[in-house]
């Protein structure tokens, strides 16, 4: 290909086309191509528009909830030493301490029955204690039998609005707390009902040890059905305002021990 200039003929640019000088230009402008694109997606914002590339705000909130996971589980080995303290207190025994616990981790093997619920410390703990527990006779019969030893996990974390007063018909407590708030059990134990109750809405009813009864009321919907086995801290329902006597997002909350109702205000925290 030539270029010349019309009046005087004179040769102003010549190019020869050849087969190979064609594939260089075509791989050069693909190389370019590739780069550009690159460059414009790992350096510029553009890159957030690619589908799945997680943005700042993700991120953050991935970091977030690992640092809240981290701090929930550091919290809960504290309340089940806690836990296995208050037991052996209950009981006449001397509490541990962490030394002991850390003393055990090097010592006493962890089943893997264990280690499936608990954290290593926690599991470590609970088998020493059954160790040393095997052969004392304090321990025969082995439950505590009072509902001042035991640990509640609390229904709802709320206000209460309305207290514990059986003399004027109010053996509960009302708690509210916002809607869509997960209910839970207060200790293990079994789901003795499940339903309906046209003054009190969705009510689950569960069994615990040592006669315990807990009851939940007003609930918008039920988890459990009756002759589930629940632990405590498992959520059972959802808070809500069903039933004639409700007032608001609320839960009614009941305890009896014994057959005698019981003022949750003295054993639970909410």
């Amino acid at each position: 290909m030539e270029i010349v200039e019309e009046e005087s003929q004179r040769k102003i640019f010549s190019f020869a086309a050849t087969r190979g000088r064609f594939r260089a230009a075509v791989v050069s402008a693909a190389v370019v191509l590739v780069a550009a694109t690159y460059c414009l997606t790992a350096f510029t914002g553009l890159r957030r528009t690619i589908p799945g590339y997680p943005s700042s705000e993700t991120r953050n909130t991935a970091l977030a909830n690992a640092v809240k996971i981290d701090s929930l589980e550091k919290v809960i080995d504290q309340w089940n030493f806690q836990l296995a303290n208050i037991q052996r207190i209950v009981t006449g025994r001397e509490p541990l301490t962490l030394d002991s616990v850390r003393m055990a981790a090097a010592s006493v093997p962890v089943s893997p029955e264990a280690m499936a619920g608990f954290s290593k410390s926690d599991s470590l703990l609970r088998e020493q204690v059954k160790n040393e527990e095997k052969f004392d006779i304090r321990r025969q019969g082995g439950a505590i039998k009072q509902i001042e030893g035991l640990h509640f996990y609390p229904p709802v974390k709320g206000i209460v609005t309305q207290g514990f007063n059986p003399a004027i018909g109010h053996p509960c407590v009302e708690v509210s707390a916002p809607a869509l708030t997960p209910v839970c059990a207060v200790l293990d134990g079994t789901v003795i009902s499940s339903g309906w109750n046209d003054l009190y809405g969705f009510t689950i009813t569960i069994q615990h040890d040592i006669n315990i009864i807990s009851v939940y009321k007003h609930n918008e919907k039920l988890i459990k059905k009756a002759g589930d086995r629940v632990t405590a801290g498992m959520p059972v329902a959802i808070i809500g305002s069903t039933g004639e006597l409700a007032s608001g997002v609320s839960l009614r909350f009941e305890l009896w021990h014994e057959g005698e109702a019981a003022d949750p205000a003295r054993y639970i925290t909410f």
